[in-house]
């Protein structure tokens, strides 16, 4: 009896860890959460980073900045590199049509 008992809980176990990736990949996306008094940049070597702004020098950083066009994609590529996409990324359906479903 402890033989059977052992195998089922060995198989239950199996079939969890197996599950436990697909369920993770299913999850909905989140948010970003930035803040109006804050900025953020990709350094030259290619960490992030996060500041707190300021008032004094206000037009000096709107002066050379661009807006982000709504519908844009961020993306790190397998080499690391920070890449954008504006254009369709998302399904008729509203999956995310590079995912890995």
């Amino acid at each position: 009896m402890i033989r059977f008992l052992a195998k089922i809980l060995l198989i239950a176990a199996a079939l969890t860890t197996l599950a436990a990736p697909a369920i993770a990949q299913n999850a909905s996306p989140t948010p970003w959460e930035l803040k109006s008094d804050m900025g953020y940049a990709y350094g030259k070597d290619g960490t992030t980073l996060a500041y707190k702004l300021g008032t004094n020098n206000a037009g000096l950083l709107l002066k050379g900045a661009k807006k982000v066009p709504k519908g844009t994609l961020f993306f790190v590529g397998q080499n690391g590199q920070l890449y954008m996409r504006s254009g369709p990324y998302l399904e008729g359906d509203g999956k995310f049509m590079f995912g890995s479903n």
